[in-house]
């Protein structure tokens, strides 16, 4: 493990992508924590030409430059170790969190998806005439003469050709 040293402040560049995950209620955590009992743990830099660039410790920096310092306590790392340097999603802890929120969008969807269903199901058996039998007097021969038998829709092709059929008309 290389050995911690002291490093400029207004050195070290943090990317972009970095500066984007910073919690300032961290940073005021730290920079308390610093007061009372100094800097514990080291930032990690590696060297880019004349600049050092901030692998891990971005609270950490952020905090010393809140408090005013004008160095901080590294150690530099060589541009391989910058590169494998576990990012963000491979964490045990983020992974677990991000399969959790993944589980409970999947039961959401189902959830809503089976509301939906059960309310088109209502709607059709709302809007569903009821079934009753005949009225007395009306006959169910479909061979009667149309003008004394209401005539029933046909709900397949092959039915309407048999009516068709049944009733003398063309098809």
């Amino acid at each position: 493990m290389p050995k911690p040293e002291s490093f400029p402040i207004e050195k070290i560049f943090v990317p972009t992508k970095q500066k984007k995950t910073i919690k300032p209620k961290t940073v005021a955590e730290i920079a308390e924590s610093m007061l009372e009992i100094g800097q514990q743990t080291p930032i990690s830099v590696w060297l880019d030409g004349d600049r050092l660039v901030l692998v891990e410790g971005l609270h950490r920096l952020e905090a010393c430059k809140a408090l005013g310092e004008t160095t901080i306590l590294g150690v530099l790392v060589t541009a391989e170790v910058a590169q494998h340097k576990p990012q963000l999603a491979e964490r045990p802890e983020v992974e677990a969190e991000r399969i959790k929120m993944a589980r409970l969008k999947q039961l959401r969807l189902e959830k809503e998806a089976a509301e939906a269903s059960m309310a088109a199901l209502n709607g059709v058996r709302q809007t569903e005439a009821p079934r009753t039998r005949p009225a007395k007097g009306v006959r169910d021969n479909t061979k009667a003469s149309p003008g004394r038998t209401a005539k029933s829709t046909p709900k397949t092709l092959s039915d309407w050709i048999t009516q068709q059929k049944s009733s003398g008309g063309r098809y």
